[in-house]
């Protein structure tokens, strides 16, 4: 398994196939790995590998997976655009497209953010955002399941400090996407593909808020998940938004 280490973080990622980079991060919330992939509701890493060259990665201190690091309670979500930056320095990768399922979105948001010079196109895939029904529930997995079990491996974690992790990924911005502030999106020039879901945690409203919000943002038809012809449609449409969106010398 390769790794990429930078200080006191250490990533573990996979690749496959080949062509313009797409770096994609699976769903799982603070819980998301390599390993996760074949539950979601469709295996990019697979799906893609013949179009692109597939980046995966374990994110920071995930249960089950293999990358650590600090618990970056002042600033969480800058520090996962970091290790996701990083790793492409590390591979040598300088512009890439990026597409992030549940916990994703928000990382997609953050990275146009962080790095709009280097990521071509962004696709969020069933994104997680603020939910008026269940506002919570991205706060109550985190303190529920992934920090008791981070603390059970990590003597240097205290439950103290998974909820002060936790209050800044998602109640100091806690009525929209938590990652970027709504005039960010209205201001961002990156090409943006919504997929939008309706779950507790995948905010429909805040995927739809994001795609009438941002310049360049489409959306895919909802629902496109629980029939096998709308899934491949919506599949291809991806595809077709991601190959388009390359810098031009790639296509």
């Amino acid at each position: 398994m390769p790794f990429y280490t930078k200080g006191d973080v250490t990533i573990h990622y996979e690749e496959a196939g080949s062509g313009f980079p797409l770096l994609v991060t699976p769903g799982g919330g603070l819980d998301s790995t390599v390993s996760k992939w074949p539950g979601q509701v469709f295996n990019a890493m697979e799906v893609f590998k013949n179009d692109f060259r597939c980046i995966t990665m374990d994110q920071r201190n995930a249960n089950g997976g293999e990358s650590t690091g600090p618990i970056a309670v002042d600033d969480p979500w800058g520090a996962f655009a970091d290790d996701q930056l990083g790793l492409m320095d590390h591979l040598g990768i300088r512009e890439f497209s990026f597409m992030g399922y549940c916990i994703g979105g928000p990382f997609a948001l953050k990275l146009m953010e962080r790095a709009p010079d280097r990521v071509v196109a962004g696709v969020l895939c069933q994104p997680v955002g603020h939910n008026s029904k269940s506002p919570d529930a991205m706060y109550d997995s985190g303190r529920d399941i992934w920090g008791p079990e981070l603390c059970a491996q990590r003597t240097d974690v205290t439950m103290e400090t998974v909820e002060a992790y936790l209050h800044n990924l998602y109640r100091v911005d806690s009525d929209f996407v938590y990652s970027v502030s709504r005039d960010f999106v209205r201001s961002c020039q990156t090409p943006m593909l919504v997929m939008p879901d309706d779950t507790p945690a995948h905010s429909y409203e805040a995927a739809m808020e994001v795609a009438e919000l941002a310049p360049k943002a489409e959306v895919t038809v909802y629902p496109w998940k629980e029939e096998k012809d709308v899934l491949t449609k919506t599949i291809n449409k991806v595809r077709e938004f991601l190959l388009a969106h390359q810098p031009a010398k790639t296509k």
